[in-house]
């Protein structure tokens, strides 16, 4: 298994503004997607690729994991995209609209053809019914492969659904996904809140998301990130008890029933402490 990398938050940022990549620099926030797609005008397309990729190869964003979105596959720009992005080597490449594995395949031979380096990974959004219903086939079609990032809104708008409190329409694709995930040994990032004035919702939205098991959110302002650090770290008490179990663990060694304040403790409980753990170690050493 490699290292547990913390990204409980995971903040668009559009390439074609110089301050908002300035900016990044000190937010702090667990990864960055320097955006070439969605956030980005057709005429700036091009300044915004080259930028992006000179803030992906500057190595001024510290311990920040730095990914490129580039256009999808079927756009004018994606194979320049793809190209500039594989040349940059940032720490990921993130491809919008992935419905299949043989276009998994397709973009991990694109990679290689363009030397990209081997740190560089595939993130794959899946933002579609379609992709919804082969997201483990999606998953486990390259080891390049290691993040799934749910598109939400692209999501909900093939549905017909409208995006309400607890987002029950869209819960069944999301489901999957984080199955599709888990079975292959992927993280996964929930998609993004859209109103970012309202933080009672924000925070909802992130609680849920950590309760079904995402590592993480994608966000789209700064403001957002504070809250999702909070949210997808494990809680003091989280920690505390987790120690407690792993110590009740190894005393009771060989003595039949272990428990841990009255609740008996299983090597099911032991593999969650130590993930915990695992995870509350890899986020206290971003801040060294």
């Amino acid at each position: 298994m490699s290292e547990f990398r913390p990204r409980r938050s995971v903040l668009y940022m559009p390439s074609s503004n110089e301050r908002a990549l300035e900016k990044a620099k000190s937010i702090p926030c667990d990864g960055l997607i320097l955006d070439l797609e969605d956030a980005v005008a057709p005429d700036a397309k091009p300044a915004a690729r080259e930028a992006a990729c000179a803030a992906a190869a500057s190595g001024d964003y510290g311990k920040r994991e730095v990914t490129i979105r580039v256009n999808g596959a079927d756009t004018e720009w994606h194979a320049d995209d793809l190209a500039a992005a594989c040349a940059a080597g940032p720490d990921a490449i993130v491809v919008p609209k992935v419905d299949s594995a043989d276009a998994v395949l397709r973009l991990v031979e694109a990679m290689a053809a363009h030397d990209a380096p081997e740190h560089t990974e595939l993130w794959a959004m899946v933002e579609t019914p379609y992709a919804m219903l082969h997201a483990e086939e999606i998953a486990a079609a390259s080891d390049r492969l290691t993040v799934l990032v749910m598109g939400t809104n692209d999501l909900a708008k093939e549905l017909y659904a409208e995006h309400v409190p607890g987002r029950q329409p869209l819960l069944a694709g999301l489901g999957i996904a984080l199955l599709a995930a888990r079975a292959t040994g992927k993280a996964i990032l929930d998609g993004v809140y859209n109103d970012v004035k309202n933080a009672d919702g924000f925070l909802a939205e992130c609680r849920q998301g950590r309760e079904m098991g995402f590592d993480g959110k994608t966000l789209i302002h700064p403001g957002q990130v504070e809250a999702a650090n909070e949210a997808f770290a494990p809680s003091e008490q989280a920690v505390q008890d987790a120690r407690g179990i792993l110590e009740a663990w190894e005393d009771g060694k060989g003595s039949g029933v272990v428990t841990y304040n009255g609740r008996m403790i299983e090597n099911l409980h032991v593999e969650s402490a130590r993930r915990t753990l695992s995870i509350h170690d890899a986020i206290s050493a971003l801040s060294t």
